[in-house]
C-alpha cells in the first residue's frame, strides 16, 4: 500500500480558528498549530495535502501553513454535516487511492525519531489494510473520543484486530462491548485523531450520503470492520486536543519540554510554582 495523499479536516465550526492558533514548537521557532499538522502529513511521507475548510477560509489557511501553503490543496465544506460528512467532501481529491486522514485541532508528539503518522502509515503499508492509530485513554476521557474494541492481531504487541466501533460511548457501554485483553481496568481504545484509510470508506460514507443518512465516520468504520482487515495501531508517542479545555497550553508545554530547552522551561515552571498566589 502506498500512500501518497493526506486530508487535514478543519471546517467544523468549533474547530475552525483552531489550527490558526501560534505555538512555540520543539526547535523553539513560532508557528501555527496548522503548519505543524501540515509538517506531521509531510513527515509521513505525504505527496499532497488536501485541508477541509469552511467556506472563505482557503487563503486565511494558505497564508497559515507559512512555507508549505504553496503546495496545499483546499476543499470547502459548504454545510456542516457531521464529520463523515467532511471526510466523504475530500473523495475527489483521494480517488481511487488510501489516504492518510488527521484532525485539524490534534497535536501529536513522537517518543522515537519518527513521528506519529510515519509510524501508523508504515504498519498501513505493511499490514496492506487500513488502520487507526489508539491510545489507551481512561474512561473519563470517553465522551471526548470515538473507540474501538476488538483483541491482539497475531499476538502482535499494540496492533489489534479491531471488531468494534462506538462514538463517544458511555463507561458502561464500553464495559459491555469495547473491551480489550491485555489493557489496564477502565482504559479503552480511544482514536488518536489519525488514521490510514481506504477507498473503501468513501464508498461507504458516499452510500449514506446518497440514501440521505447521516454520514457517521465511526459508524463507517464500524461497518468496515465486517467487510475487510481492519487494524487500530498504538504508536509511540502522545496526543494533545488543542479543542478541550487547557489543552493548547498542554501541547505547548508538551512541546517545550521535550525540546533542547527543557532545562530552561522546567526553572521557569519552578519559578512560577514557588510564587505564593495572591
Amino acid at each position: 500500500m502506498d500512500i501518497r495523499k493526506a486530508v487535514i479536516t478543519a471546517a467544523g465550526p468549533s474547530q475552525r480558528t483552531l489550527p490558526l492558533q501560534t505555538l512555540v514548537d520543539r526547535d523553539g521557532k513560532t508557528k501555527t498549530a496548522l503548519a505543524i499538522i501540515v509538517e506531521e502529513a509531510l513527515n509521513s511521507g505525504a505527496k499532497e495535502i488536501c485541508v477541509l475548510v469552511f467556506p472563505g477560509d482557503a487563503d486565511t489557511y494558505r497564508a497559515a501553513a507559512g512555507p508549505h501553503g504553496k503546495r496545499l490543496q483546499f476543499v470547502e465544506q459548504g454545510k456542516s454535516l457531521g464529520y463523515g460528512h467532511a471526510v466523504w467532501s475530500a473523495h475527489k481529491f483521494t480517488g481511487s487511492e488510501p489516504f492518510l486522514l488527521l484532525v485539524g485541532d490534534h497535536l501529536y508528539l513522537s517518543r522515537e525519531n519518527r513521528s506519529c503518522a510515519r509510524q501508523l502509515v508504515e504498519v498501513a503499508a505493511a499490514e496492506n489494510c487500513a488502520v487507526s492509530a489508539v491510545q489507551a485513554t481512561h474512561e473519563s476521557k470517553l465522551p471526548y473520543y470515538g473507540a474501538a474494541g476488538g483483541r491482539l492481531a497475531e499476538n502482535r504487541k499494540g496492533l489489534y484486530l479491531v471488531s468494534e466501533v462506538l462514538e463517544k460511548p458511555t463507561p458502561t457501554v464500553a464495559e459491555q462491548r469495547l473491551i480489550v485483553p491485555g489493557l489496564r481496568a477502565g482504559h479503552y481504545l480511544c482514536f488518536f485523531g489519525m488514521h490510514v484509510l481506504t477507498p473503501a470508506v468513501m464508498d461507504l460514507l458516499g452510500a449514506e450520503i446518497t440514501a440521505g443518512q447521516p454520514a457517521n465516520l465511526s459508524q463507517t468504520l464500524a461497518k468496515l470492520a465486517t467487510r475487510e482487515r481492519f487494524l487500530a495501531a498504538e504508536l509511540q508517542g502522545r496526543r494533545f486536543d488543542i479543542g478541550l479545555k487547557y489543552g493548547l497550553l498542554n501541547a505547548q508545554m508538551a512541546l517545550a519540554l521535550s525540546g533542547p530547552a527543557r532545562a530552561e522551561v522546567l526553572a521557569g515552571l519552578v519559578e512560577l510554582l514557588a510564587q505564593e498566589p495572591h
